[in-house]
This record gives structure tokens, C-alpha cells and sequence, in this order.
């Protein structure tokens, strides 16, 4: 036994100490990804979270869904969710966890985490103190862990702030800004006409279940919605659960950081106010059996500090889809404000406004102007308030965090300093790496100078020669206007053959569009049109456009809508095509068309949107001459999902297996093989709630073989549901040929590869 005698000079806690090349702070989406990245590529890393579980406003804690560019689906972004590490977790956590479960979500990062040997996790562990050698270089911060009582010092070469408040970066001395920044200031048309401390507030959440039998409910004193405005009592809906209340929201006129405790109490005055209002007012039908599953106990957050990097992004950079030389991440998310009074607000939850595709985030951004060795991640990086709207969310802050992570690998690997790194010596070689990752960055394809594959002779035991997507689909009713996208050549007139079914005399109005921009996906420039007078009944339509394109690109068929036809689609799936339609998505403000009232620099522009599977299907048609975009030269060219092409090499749809041959003119040593295959970019993969209909993506080749020459096996996957395959040989093999034997893993879908890179 332990008797410790009283010791008048009192105790002192344990204090430990953890050396580390790198020390992330922050446990969330960010901060994971950046720990992640950081630890594969040989850095020494330490993950501090001030919470139980990894995961921040995506765990069970808060429970909010990733999402970022794919916007749930609801705008012009076509293949753009995410990819590198986020996207292995949200692929990882759809085939565990496709129900949306976030106590199981908070297992897959936490399995993510511990299963690299790099990173020393420190849960329950608040960082305090933050000390520096230097004005302008951190040493170490220190950090107390309430359910060990242990005082820790993590020291480390760099240091990422991905806290969400910042709280190194402000401890630290680094300049940061709060609030909204005045119109004339950057030249923002919807930043106020003076600057305010106006902020996006906090949210709290709840679920409920039937218990199978009456549940009484008795509202604690404090619960109350007395004061919320009219508009958001009227959006209470009896199966509202969860994200879909994000509305339940308020503190954006507080102090978000010295006054969150109170911001919490607020809500949930609001959250057991609305609770018994759903099983006391009367107004509900079926609530009986209903009862109060969880609440959350911390709010989820959404603005605070925003710290100044060597750039500081504005609403221009979103909307006119800026270009850097420096890129290392992207974003899609709409420039999406709320009001700072929440609930107690008469202005509407939230505004919207969308820019017509992806644009880029340069690394500068993600580095303190302030500090020599400090980057910043998630919600902190240096952009406007404006901006900030957009970069925000969760899947396009742990895109940034992977950047980060690499980032402080290749200072570390080449001993240069982080302003050293958006020199035109480095960049190109950090956004190769991350590309290589899986990370995509859009305009940046990947190099082909260290890939083996790029100088081999590539073959295919057989290239998609697109003429036929089967009508042996669904007839879909053309109530909002139908359209496919297609990978045409230029210079080249098509026709395509549909089926139609008609119920009464009308007229169909098709068209061939394309964007006026050749990255995005706005079907607003129109090539041709043409009219057809129908008669009641079926019709085989020939569809033939005269004008061409000006250069290889997506265009649009279009099918404008008529409530008195139906079109043939097709179940056949292919990499590099997606039906979409001229509908709503409330989801994120998109009435199928982006209204704008005023001049706030924004665009108006028609919202042509992809269905969810398992619908979604592509319009059946044949199609002259052949679509000719899913050749094998596609897996060399440096792109790793459709962008201005297919960029896919695609077999024969009636193959159930397939095979490319590398053939080298001189033996090579090859001791990793990198494969890109095809994770539907297109698709999003919201972490929880809203699930998922299949545990895996169609498109994904699941079982393959790699062998050499003489059919010796050097690899074999089976069951696989990740889009980027890095595999490393045991032992370096010295070979002339590889072939890569790949099966089909859906009947609806062809074998298909985007990249290939051998080193």
C-alpha cells in the first residue's frame, strides 16, 4: 500500500517531457489529417486534444457532418470531393460505418491515429502555456492532462495550431483578426459597409428514438424558447434530428471564446426548449413514444480567431476561381454566413452563395507571418471573414491539414525553412507529393519525370470505345431538365440517340452546352439547339449537333424539361460520366437557380446537379463517331479523377476482367507501385447521420494481381475499398514487364485506373 505522509510545502503534479519533430495542436479534422500525413512521411509527431476523442465538431461529441466542395451534392462542382487522407477516412468510415454512426466514426480516427508508430496521441489534454526561444520561434507549449494529473512539455522543431481558437498561434504573439472586415478594405461586395465583430455562432444538437412505448418528457426550469423568433419555431419538424438543426445556433454577437460557457448554456435553454415543445405543445402528431436519446454537451463551433498568414485570401480569390503558384488545397463549400443572433435572429439562418466550381488555397495561408516555425490549419487560416465562409468546413480544412503535414515533412527532409517553401525550387516537389498522395490539388497534374510508368509502353487488353449507354434502365420523367456529361473531342460534330416516351403531343428542347470557364462544370454557354415536335408515344430520336467544340472538353446534352416526357436511361455506370438535373437541394440555399439581389460580386448561374445512388443513372444513348477518352495514355498524364477530360483509362464494358502490360526496353528496379483508382470524387460522403447506400464505391476496383514477365506474383489485393492503393514491395525486383490484372467489381461498371505510378 501507498501511505504518503503530509508534506507542508505542499506537491508538485508529474511533469514529463516529449521531444517531437512536430507538435499539432488540435484533435480534429485538421489537425488528425496533418498528423497523419506528417507521421507517413517519417516525422516525429505529437497530437495534443483537449477532448476524448479525436474528430472535434465530426465526433460524437458534437456529432456535424464532414462535408466541403461536394456541398451535399447540391452544386456545380462535379468530382470534387476531397481526396488524400480525408479521403481514405471517409472512405474507410462508409465501408465500417455507412449508417453514419459517430461513435463509430470516433473509432475510425482513432484507429487511424494510434495505427501510425509516428504519432504520440495525447487525449484529454489541454494545452496552457505556450514559450518561445525568440520573438519569432516556439520552443515548446506546455499542456495538463485532467485524467492523469500529469503537467506535459512538448517541444518540436515546428509547431501546427489547428485548436480551432488558436490558441498557440495567440499565445505565441501572432496577429490574428476577429469579425467582419469593411467593404473598401479588400474590395469585398458582401463584406458589411464597416468593419464588426458580427461571427458565425455555436451550435448544439440532439437526437431522439421511439422507445417502443409512451415516454413522458419534463423540461428542466432553464429550458425555454421564448425568445426565438417566429420564422425558426415554424421549422421544427418532428424527425429533425441532429445536423439537419444546425439552425440551432447562437453566440455570433458573444465573445466565442471568452464567453462560450455561456453560449452553451444559451443552447441548450434553446435545445430542451424545442425538445418540449416537439412532446408537450400538442402540435405533433406521433410523439408519443419518443425520447430524448442524447444532447450534446459542448457546442459545436463554428468562428473565432483567423490569424494572418503570408496571404491573407478575400471573397475574389473564391469567386473569380484565383489561381497560385503556390496551391496546396482547395475548397467548394458556398460563401455561407449566419446571422450572429441565431435562433433569436428574424434575418433567415444562414446565406448562401456559391461560386461556379473549385477554387485554390495557396500554402501561404497556411503559414504564420508572424512566427518562423508555426502553420496553421483548419478554421484559423489566413483568410477574410468573407472567405472564411467557404474555407470553414471540415473536409476542405482537413484537405489543408494534409498540405501541413507534408508541408513540415520537406522542410524537415531538405533543412529549409517554411518561407523557403512556395519557392519555385520547392513547391513544384511538394505539390508532386502530395498529388502522389492522392491529394489532388485542381490545375496541378502530377509530374511524370520520377515515374517509371510514364516511360514504359503501356498496354491494355482493352480501351473503352464509348458508343452505347443501354436503355435497360429506368424511364426517367423529364419534370426539371435532365442532362449528361460527356468527355467530347473538338473539331468533331456528334449525334446522339436517345429513346423517349411521350404522353401528349409537345415539344422537347435539346442543347449542347459547355462552361465558359473549361475547369467548371456551368452549363451556361450554349453550342446548339435544337427542337423537336413530338406526337404521343415512343420515339427514337436522332440528335444531331453541326457546331463543335473549340477544344477537348465536358459538355452538357441537355433535355429541358416537359412534365409530359419520360427518358430512357441506362444501368450501366462509367468512370468520367454523370447524369445531372436542373432541380432543387435545399441542402445548401440551391433553388435550381443562384439568385443574386444587388451587386455583392457574385455570379448568377442555373445549378445542374448530380441524384445520389442508387439513382443517378446516366441517360441512355448511342453516340457517333465513339467517345474516345479512356485510353491507357490517360494513366500517365497526371490527373487522378475527371478534370477538363476523363482522365481514365476505362476497359471494355463487357469484360469482366482486364489487364495492362508495362513493357520497359531496359530492366527496371521498381520497389513501389502507386495505383489511383476510381473513388466516384463526385460522390459525397457526409461522416454521419445522412448515410450511405452501399459500404464501398462501384467504380473501385476491388480484387487485382500485379506479376511480372515470367507470371511471378509481386502482389495480390483482395477486398479492397480505398481509391489510392500505395504498395511497397518487400524487396526491390528488378523486372522488363508488369502486368496488372485487375476484376470487375460491379456488372454495371468497367474496370477502370486513373494513374499509375511506379518508382
Amino acid at each position: 500500500m501507498l501511505n504518503e505522509q503530509a508534506m507542508p510545502q505542499g506537491r508538485q503534479s508529474v511533469h514529463k517531457t516529449i521531444d517531437a519533430d512536430l507538435v499539432v495542436v488540435g484533435g480534429g479534422i485538421s489537425g488528425v489529417c496533418a498528423a497523419i500525413a506528417a507521421a507517413r512521411s517519417g516525422v516525429k509527431v505529437t497530437l495534443v486534444q483537449d477532448r476524448p476523442v479525436l474528430g472535434g465538431n465530426a465526433s460524437s461529441e458534437v456529432r456535424l457532418w464532414i462535408l466541403g466542395a461536394t456541398s451535399h451534392m447540391g452544386n456545380n462542382n462535379r468530382w470534387s470531393r476531397e481526396g488524400g487522407v480525408i479521403n481514405e477516412i471517409l472512405l474507410e468510415n462508409m465501408f465500417r460505418n455507412k449508417e453514419g454512426n459517430t461513435v463509430i466514426f470516433d473509432t475510425i480516427l482513432l484507429d487511424k491515429v494510434t495505427s501510425e508508430p509516428n504519432i504520440k496521441l495525447l487525449l484529454n489534454t489541454a494545452v496552457f502555456a505556450t514559450h518561445k526561444s525568440s520573438d519569432t520561434k516556439i520552443e515548446s507549449v506546455e499542456a495538463f492532462c485532467s485524467q492523469n494529473s500529469i503537467m506535459y512539455q512538448l517541444t518540436g522543431k515546428y509547431f501546427c495550431d489547428a485548436s480551432g481558437d488558436g490558441i498557440v498561434a495567440f499565445q505565441a504573439g501572432a496577429s490574428f483578426r476577429i469579425g467582419a472586415e469593411s467593404r473598401d478594405e479588400f474590395g469585398e461586395k458582401m463584406a458589411p459597409p464597416d468593419e464588426n465583430k458580427e461571427l458565425l455562432g455555436h451550435s448544439i444538437y440532439f437526437y431522439s428514438k421511439d422507445a417502443g412505448k409512451p415516454v413522458k418528457f419534463v423540461a428542466p426550469s432553464y429550458a425555454s424558447i421564448d425568445k426565438m423568433a417566429l420564422d425558426r419555431i415554424k421549422r421544427i419538424k418532428r424527425d429533425d434530428i441532429g445536423p439537419r438543426l444546425w439552425w440551432l445556433e447562437y453566440g455570433g454577437n458573444s465573445d466565442t471564446i471568452g464567453e462560450t460557457e455561456e453560449i452553451k448554456w444559451e443552447l441548450w435553454k434553446v435545445v430542451y426548449g424545442v425538445w418540449d415543445y416537439i412532446k408537450n405543445s400538442g402540435k405533433f402528431d406521433g410523439v408519443d413514444n419518443l425520447t430524448l436519446e442524447w444532447v450534446g454537451n459542448i457546442p459545436g463551433k463554428r468562428e473565432s480567431r483567423r490569424f494572418m498568414g503570408h496571404y491573407f485570401m478575400v471573397q475574389q480569390d473564391v469567386v473569380e476561381q484565383h489561381q497560385f503558384d503556390d496551391a496546396i488545397s482547395y475548397g467548394g463549400w458556398a460563401i455561407d454566413h449566419h446571422p450572429g443572433d441565431g435562433v433569436y435572429s428574424d434575418r433567415p439562418p444562414c446565406t448562401q452563395y456559391h461560386a461556379k466550381g473549385v477554387y485554390q488555397i495557396p500554402l501561404r495561408c497556411f503559414v504564420s507571418k508572424d512566427m518562423d516555425n508555426l502553420f496553421l490549419a483548419g478554421r484559423i487560416i489566413s483568410v477574410s471573414h468573407i472567405a472564411f465562409g467557404s474555407t470553414r468546413v471540415m473536409a476542405t480544412s482537413g484537405h489543408g491539414g494534409q498540405a501541413v503535414g507534408s508541408a513540415v515533412a520537406y522542410c524537415l527532409q531538405k533543412q529549409i525553412t517554411p518561407t523557403e517553401l512556395w519557392q519555385s525550387t520547392h513547391i513544384g516537389r511538394l505539390q508532386q507529393t502530395l498529388n502522389q498522395q492522392g491529394h489532388f490539388i485542381p490545375g496541378v497534374p502530377m509530374q511524370s519525370s520520377n515515374n517509371l510508368a510514364a516511360k514504359a509502353q503501356i498496354t491494355a487488353s482493352s480501351e473503352l470505345s464509348l458508343t452505347n449507354l443501354p436503355d435497360d434502365g429506368l424511364w426517367k420523367p423529364l419534370k426539371v431538365s435532365a442532362g449528361q456529361f460527356l468527355p467530347l473531342k473538338k473539331d468533331t460534330a456528334y449525334q446522339f440517340d436517345v429513346r423517349v416516351k411521350v404522353h401528349q403531343p409537345t415539344t422537347l428542347t435539346t442543347q449542347l452546352c459547355v462552361s465558359q470557364q473549361a475547369q467548371n462544370y456551368t452549363p451556361e454557354q450554349i453550342i446548339e439547339q435544337q427542337q423537336f415536335e413530338l406526337q404521343a408515344g415512343d420515339h427514337h430520336l436522332s440528335i444531331k449537333f453541326d457546331n463543335t467544340l473549340q477544344q477537348d472538353l465536358y459538355a452538357m446534352l441537355c433535355f429541358l424539361q416537359n412534365e409530359h416526357i419520360e427518358i430512357a436511361c441506362s444501368h450501366t455506370r462509367i468512370s468520367g460520366l454523370v447524369s445531372v438535373f436542373n432541380g432543387e437541394n435545399k441542402a445548401v440555399s440551391n433553388k435550381g437557380k443562384q439568385i443574386v439581389e444587388g451587386d455583392i460580386g457574385m455570379h448568377e448561374f442555373e445549378f445542374w446537379t448530380p441524384e445520389r445512388r442508387p439513382n443517378g443513372h446516366n441517360i441512355a444513348m448511342h453516340i457517333s463517331p465513339a467517345i474516345e477518352d479512356f485510353s491507357a495514355s490517360n494513366l500517365t498524364n497526371g490527373y487522378s479523377r475527371p478534370y477538363l477530360k476523363s482522365n481514365a483509362w476505362v476497359a471494355d464494358t463487357e469484360q469482366a476482367s482486364a489487364e495492362l502490360t508495362l513493357d520497359w526496353p531496359e530492366e527496371q528496379t521498381v520497389s513501389e507501385i502507386i495505383l489511383h483508382l476510381d473513388g466516384d470524387f463526385d460522390h459525397a460522403l457526409e461522416s454521419s447521420l445522412m448515410g450511405h447506400p452501399e459500404d464501398r464505391i462501384p467504380f473501385c476496383v476491388a480484387n487485382y494481381r500485379i506479376v511480372d514477365e515470367n507470371d511471378n506474383l509481386l502482389i495480390a489485393v483482395k477486398d479492397n475499398y480505398q481509391s489510392l492503393n500505395h504498395l511497397k514491395l518487400d524487396n526491390p525486383v528488378k523486372v522488363r514487364q508488369l502486368k496488372i490484372q485487375l476484376e470487375r467489381a460491379n456488372q454495371h461498371v468497367p474496370v477502370a485506373l486513373f494513374e499509375v505510378i511506379v518508382k
